[in-house]
């Protein structure tokens, strides 16, 4: 699809990969609305001269706000970039975490998905983005819910892509690996715990950590061409391909890399992890 003269709403916005891809769609001539919990999402907007709504994604009645607002705003809808997400509690986590990580990472998807696919498929026309993450390919070391919500919103972009389709809907899937944001480091206010450093520096060493603009453009070429699955980091590609071929030797590789990251494995256990390309 072609954002020339197009009507996007971009989810996450006030900084990092959401406020990037709102200046690109700027930059191309779309019509953006900017969402976003943080306050700072005003201060954004208004430098780009879009439009921005301050709310929570994570429940029904946020969505339903924000789509009111964009369908005000910017006339209708054409593209939605479902952007936001968190990293979670470490660990397993509570049933409090799970739910707030769901919400968040996979909820809001759907949420927005449901309100917007019969208007796309009626008039034949419409693109919904997902972020993803490479941990919803590879699988992350650290924190379940955001592996296991990253892998689930990349499964129903899927499902959405062979549902609808064939009506119009084309469907993209964000899938990066480091990238230089807060999710990734922080916001600095507050002390990260050891099994937040172990995943911070499991993503920070797998593979060059991009600037948010060059995860946009990777985006929008996508969506310009119609491609589906977006890997900024095309060697995720070939670990994805290694880990299928040998869902066995994946594993041990990941509970090796796991290990040297701890500390409690040997420079062997190194190379070998390597080999098996688990630094996911």
């Amino acid at each position: 699809m072609d954002a020339t003269g197009r009507r996007a709403v971009v989810t996450g916005a006030a900084g990092g990969i959401g406020a990037a891809l709102a200046s690109a769609l700027t930059e191309r001539g779309a019509s953006v609305l900017l969402a976003d919990l943080d306050p700072e999402v005003a201060r954004t907007a208004a430098a780009l001269g879009q439009h921005h709504w301050t709310g929570d994604v994570s429940s029904a009645d946020g969505v339903e706000a924000l789509l009111a607002t964009a369908r005000e705003a910017l006339g209708g809808i054409d593209l939605y970039f479902a952007n936001a997400g968190i990293t979670g509690a470490k660990g397993i986590g509570t049933e409090e975490d799970w739910d707030r990580i769901l919400d968040v990472n996979l909820r809001a998807h759907i949420r927005a998905a449901e309100r917007l696919v019969p208007e796309w498929t009626a008039r034949g026309e419409g693109c919904f983005v997902a972020t993803a993450s490479a941990a919803g390919l590879l699988t992350q070391i650290g924190a379940a819910g955001y592996s296991v919500t990253k892998h689930a919103a990349l499964a129903f972009a899927e499902w959405l892509s062979v549902t609808y389709g064939d009506q119009g809907v084309q469907v993209a899937v964000l899938a990066p690996m480091g990238v230089n944001t807060k999710i990734l480091w922080g916001d600095g206010t507050k002390e990260k715990t050891g099994e937040e450093r172990l995943s911070q520096q499991a993503v920070a060493e797998a593979g060059r950590v991009l600037e948010p603009a060059e995860v946009a453009e990777a985006v929008m070429a996508a969506v310009e061409s119609g491609t589906f699955l977006v890997l900024p980091h095309p060697e995720v590609l070939d670990m994805y391909r290694m880990k299928g071929s040998d869902y066995d030797r994946w594993l041990r590789g990941m509970r090796r890399y796991q290990a040297k990251l701890r500390g409690t494995g040997d420079d062997t256990q190194q190379n070998t992890t390597r080999g098996d390309g688990a630094r996911a």
